[in-house]
């Protein structure tokens, strides 16, 4: 045998052999019975008291049903749990890391997919992965413009609303540049997140999507050489904008539970959510007065779905198998989608459900303040990762001097 011949026989050998080494169990019954007696450490963000509950929840569900238990690690920024898997790595800590299951998507999900820290694809093993819609929601395949290839799983949909107090409001504005005179008419009573938080970074992306020329552009990376001439529509509204916002848009809640706090105690009359049932959900919780309503944009509004995903590292993959399964079955999608808990829509497609999961989800209770998801109209796609990276960089530069 030739030498190169030899070379490239024994090069394709060990790519077999580390594929073969990388590969997860194939069977699921195999990956229950290595998951019993795991501790999966889930880095998931801890901003929100009614998602810290589900996810308190979620572990009490798999410990009962799997014989595993499940940890969260409290993060107040997914970058944090990033920045710790690429430690290791760098560290040459290729197994047993201390991360087994992320909350994760948008440009945390690209840089881990980069850098080659994820796990999979392991979503065709899921059984409940068959009931997620991916017809008509096409963000349960795709991320941020990514394909996600099987390396994370879905678990809940998000959606930009705009929640306001019917009792101070008789109009809302209901597309970005009617955003300018209504503030004109009601100065200081809208605030939307600091944009270091993604609630205040999607409020730009959202407005750059009605103010570009051309909305296609933004699917595609961001350049040096396109940025300045796509955004300068976005800067000049801004800037006229900035100066009706709460406080003169020279201080900015930190998140949206922070805002939502504004909108209680009349601070401001009208905030953005992630959660369509935002409203709905705080009401219940009596966190928002009764006359709190939820309202879109008439030309639609950005939506993406939450994932998890994996690190390579993590030392307890079969775990963290079992609980982005879980995470997928009706019964926990419905506990989620409920007001009373955190009313995220599902990501399953109702229609493949059994007649009594799907009874699940039309016994779920009402609100006047929880739109259809007819009335939530278009869902638009996120844009490509590097539009938020650079937008939030130059609003840094523009606005904290």
């Amino acid at each position: 045998m030739k030498r190169p011949v030899r070379l490239a026989l024994s090069l394709l050998l060990g790519l077999v052999a580390s594929a073969a080494r990388a590969a997860p169990a194939e069977s699921w019954d195999d990956i229950l019975a290595k998951a019993r007696g795991e501790t999966v450490y889930w880095n998931a963000w801890a901003g929100d008291e009614k998602t810290n509950a589900f996810i308190a929840w979620v572990g009490q569900e798999v410990h009962k049903r799997f014989a595993l238990t499940l940890r969260h690690v409290p993060l107040s920024d997914t970058a944090e749990a990033v920045t710790r898997v690429v430690a290791e790595k760098a560290a040459g800590r290729d197994a047993g890391g201390s991360v087994d299951l992320i909350w994760i998507n948008g440009p945390n999900f690209l840089a881990m997919k980069q850098q080659h820290l994820l796990y999979g694809p392991f979503t065709q093993l899921l059984p409940n992965i068959r009931l997620v819609d991916t017809a008509h929601k096409p963000s349960t395949v795709v991320d941020f413009t990514v394909p996600t290839g099987g390396m994370e799983s879905p678990w809940r949909m998000a959606q930009i609303v705009f929640v306001y107090d019917s009792r101070h409001l008789a109009e809302v504005p209901r597309s970005i540049p009617a955003f300018l005179p209504w503030a004109r008419r009601h100065p200081g009573r809208f605030a939307h997140a600091s944009v270091r938080n993604f609630l205040g970074a999607t409020f730009l992306k959202q407005a750059l999507y009605e103010l570009t020329p051309d909305p296609s552009l933004l699917q595609q990376p961001a350049s040096d050489a396109n940025f300045e001439a796509v955004t300068a529509p976005l800067w000049a509204w801004y800037d006229e904008l900035r100066p009706l916002l709460w406080r003169e848009g020279k201080a900015f809640p930190e998140s949206g539970p922070a805002t939502r706090q504004l909108l209680d105690d009349g601070e401001i009359d009208m905030m953005m959510s992630f959660n369509p049932a935002e409203a709905a959900v705080a009401i219940n919780a009596g966190l928002l007065p009764e006359t709190v309503r939820t309202f879109v944009l008439a030309r639609g509004t950005i939506g993406n779905t939450s994932f998890v995903a994996i690190p390579y590292n993590s030392p307890h993959k079969e775990g963290a198998m079992v609980v982005a399964n879980f995470l997928l079955e009706p019964l926990t999608q419905a506990h989620a989608e409920d007001i009373r808990q955190m009313g995220n829509f599902t990501v399953l497609e109702l229609a493949k459900l059994a007649p009594e999961e799907r009874k699940l989800f039309a016994d779920l209770p009402a609100s006047p303040a929880l739109p259809t998801t007819e009335a939530l109209g278009t869902m638009l796609l996120e844009l490509h990762p590097s539009w938020m990276t650079r937008i939030v960089a130059e609003w840094e530069k523009r606005y904290t001097r």
